[in-house]
C-alpha cells in the first residue's frame, strides 16, 4: 500500500550513524569528567581511608605517599575536563579520538562514585579503583596521535596516578586486615606498582606523562618514609624511579 514504510527501512534510518555515535560519546566523556570532578562535593572532608575502617588501624602506613602528593587531583580534574571539552567542541567526529572515549567514560563513571563508596567500604572501594585503573589503561593505549596535550596527556596522568593509588589500596588492605605486616605489605604494593608502570611505559613510550606521574607518587612515598627512615620502602621506590627513567632514556621517538 502506498505510504506505508518497510519496518526494515525504518530500522536502518533509526540506527545511529558512526558520526552520530562518535559525537554522543564525546558528550558523554565531558559529562563523565564533570561528574568525576564534582564527586568530592558528595564526600566532603574525605582525606583517605580512616584508620578505624581497618581491623588493624592504618594510622601512618609506609605505603601511603606524603599528603602533598594528592594535590595532583586538582590538575587531573581540570585537565580531564579541558581535554574532554576540546574533544567535544573541536574533535567530536574525529575517528582518532573515538577509540579511547568508551573506556574513559566507564572509568570516570566508576570514579564519580568512588569517594562515597570509600567512606563506606574499603573492599568495595578497592575493587572500584582497580576497575578505574584497568579501563584507564585501556583508554591510554587507545589514544590517538592528534592533539597530544588535549587527548593523551590528561588520560596519561590520570592513569599514572591511578596506578599508584590502586596499588596503595592493596598495601592498605594487606596491612589493615593483618595479612602482612605494614612494611612487607608496602613492598608488595610497590612491587606491583612498578611491574605495572614499567610495563606500560615500556609499551607506550609516547606517553611520558604516565611515567612522570608515577614518579611523582614514588617521590612522595620516599618523603613519607624519610622520618622514621624505612630503608626497604625507600630503596624500592628509588629503584622504581630509576627503572622508569631508564625506559624513558631509551626513547628514540
Amino acid at each position: 500500500m502506498a505510504g506505508r514504510q518497510d519496518p526494515a527501512d525504518r530500522g536502518r534510518r533509526a540506527r545511529l550513524t558512526p558520526e552520530t555515535s562518535r559525537k554522543l560519546w564525546a558528550g558523554a566523556l565531558l559529562l563523565a569528567a564533570l561528574a568525576f570532578a564534582a564527586s568530592p562535593v558528595f564526600a566532603p572532608g574525605f582525606n583517605g581511608f580512616e584508620p578505624s575502617q581497618f581491623p588493624n588501624p592504618q594510622r601512618d602506613p609506609p605505603v601511603q605517599p606524603a599528603g602533598y602528593a594528592f594535590a595532583i587531583w586538582g590538575l587531573i580534574y581540570v585537565w580531564l575536563i579541558l581535554g574532554a571539552g576540546f574533544g567535544l567542541l573541536k574533535r567530536a567526529d574525529d575517528p582518532d579520538w573515538a577509540e579511547m572515549r568508551k573506556p574513559m567514560v566507564m572509568s570516570l563513571a566508576v570514579g564519580a562514585l568512588w569517594l562515597p563508596a570509600a567512606q563506606q567500604s574499603v573492599a568495595l572501594a578497592t575493587i572500584m579503583i582497580w576497575v578505574m585503573l584497568a579501563t584507564a589503561l585501556i583508554a591510554l593505549t587507545r589514544t590517538g596521535d592528534t592533539d597530544r596535550w588535549w587527548q593523551m596527556s590528561p588520560v596519561a596522568i590520570y592513569a599514572g596516578w591511578l596506578t599508584a593509588a590502586a596499588c596503595v589500596s592493596i598495601g592498605l588492605v594487606l596491612a589493615g586486615y593483618e595479612l602482612l605486616p605494614e612494611t612487607p605489605a608496602a613492598l608488595v604494593a610497590l612491587t606491583l606498582a612498578l611491574v605495572i608502570s614499567v610495563t606500560v611505559q615500556y609499551r607506550l613510550h609516547r606517553a611520558p606523562e604516565y611515567g612522570i606521574t608515577v614518579i611523582w607518587a614514588l617521590v612522595a612515598v620516599i618523603v613519607a618514609n624519610a622520618r622514621p627512615f624505612n630503608a626497604a620502602v625507600v630503596g624500592l621506590a628509588v629503584i622504581g624511579i630509576a627503572a622508569i627513567l631508564a625506559i624513558r632514556g631509551t626513547d628514540t621517538e
